[in-house]
């Protein structure tokens, strides 16, 4: 049966009734399969912590070809806090959440002990994803998506238990995009149930990234466009000190190297990230210390090619966290920018004390100089890449 809606009606100004959400909550308990709307194709849903119901998804979608299926929830913070790379998972969620991106996350929920067991003590109810023949996680990897469309998402908060969808679409052929299109593809012995939250309004499946450890893979192109996605995940990070050649040009070498090392990455900028240096009475091109460069080689970081840069006003605004070496250098910073451009600016110390200039000191000194930015940066870098 197909639920009564009329297509022609956007789902946000007519809800699904609790009658209707009831009817596809029993029929997912039971097993069955339930067509459900979303923004950019229909999906089929079944419930995810039934191995039967899994299986049956997947050969009425031929999901031999079609990959591991995607949790659809209202509430990922299971999966987002198991993420290896959570911070970056979580930037992301705020900017298209809910909404058209599918995130693969390296990570893992817990995993049921059988077909459609679930402790009382395992909550919230995505804790009980169940992993069966590759069809809903492979590999550590599992896909999960905040749908938008007010009916669906009714739905999987109705649920006790996690819920997957994957596009209406037998085979190769385009998913179904209005809840017709779904009848027309699935007999209703295969599908009992469809909601019709009329045609979805993006009709374009949902653009599909895995991201973890070494891995940031655009797996289907949709609508956020790779280059936005980027923009999305990474941090445009800028240190600033007061002449670019000494202690703001260690914090970039050794945070570069720390960013690359937590993504398992050797260039930080395939994930979005771009890490720069500069300083407050700065002028143009003047080489890095030599004891510089000369503690830098020692924790394999090439300063060697460093020239420096002045603090340009535009450049501060324009990236998303500034921290400043010393206190003086923050205030000359706050002189010259927007109010709004001020609240990314503070300093490297997270407790907010200076850091020492090293300039015309021994070796020595350089070295502890390093250490002490090591420090402070490390105490940064879950919130700029892992578990914030």
């Amino acid at each position: 049966m197909t639920a009564p809606s009329s297509e022609s009606t956007p789902l946000a100004a007519s809800p699904f009734t609790e009658e209707q959400v009831r009817s596809a909550v029993e029929a997912l308990a039971d097993g069955k399969v339930v067509g459900l709307p979303t923004e950019t194709v229909y999906g089929l849903a079944v419930r995810a912590d039934l191995e039967s119901a899994l299986a049956r998804l997947g050969s009425l979608l031929e999901h031999d070809e079609s990959g591991p299926f995607t949790w659809h929830t209202t509430d990922p913070e299971a999966l987002l806090q198991s993420s290896d790379l959570g911070s970056l998972a979580r930037r992301l969620a705020e900017r298209y959440w809910p909404g058209p991106l599918t995130l693969v996350l390296q990570g893992s929920v817990h995993q049921g002990s059988g077909e459609g067991e679930m402790e009382e003590s395992q909550a919230p109810v995505g804790a009980a994803l169940l992993a069966t023949d590759g069809l809903l996680a492979a590999g550590g990897w599992t896909g999960v998506r905040v749908p938008s469309h007010a009916g669906t998402a009714a739905v999987l908060e109705a649920a006790p238990f996690p819920v997957v969808l994957a596009s209406a679409a037998r085979g190769k052929a385009a998913p179904a995009v209005t809840a017709s299109g779904v009848r027309d593809a699935f007999t209703e012995s295969e599908v009992p149930l469809v909601l019709d939250g009329g045609p979805a309004s993006l009709q374009t499946p949902s653009t599909v990234l895995a991201l973890g450890p070494g891995r940031f893979e655009v797996l289907r192109e949709g609508i956020v466009t790779p280059a936005e996605l980027r923009r999305a995940t990474g941090l445009s990070i800028l240190f600033v000190c007061t002449g670019n050649t000494c202690r703001s040009p260690m914090a970039e070498g050794i945070a570069r190297a720390a960013i690359q090392r937590a993504l398992g990455s050797a260039d930080e900028t395939a994930f979005g990230f771009h890490v720069a240096s500069a300083g407050v009475y700065a002028g143009v091109g003047s080489p890095p210390s030599e004891h510089a460069v000369t503690v830098l080689h020692d924790r394999s970081i090439d300063l060697s090619g460093h020239q420096s840069h002045p603090a340009i006003p535009r450049e501060i605004a324009a990236a998303d966290r500034v921290y400043c070496l010393t206190r003086s250098h923050r205030s000359a910073l706050l002189s010259v920018l927007p109010p709004g451009a001020a609240d990314a600016v503070e300093l490297l110390d997270p407790a907010g004390r200076d850091v020492p200039d090293p300039f015309g000191g021994p070796l020595e000194v350089y070295r502890r100089t390093a250490d002490v930015i090591e420090g402070f940066i490390e105490a940064r870098l879950p919130a700029w890449v892992g578990h914030s």
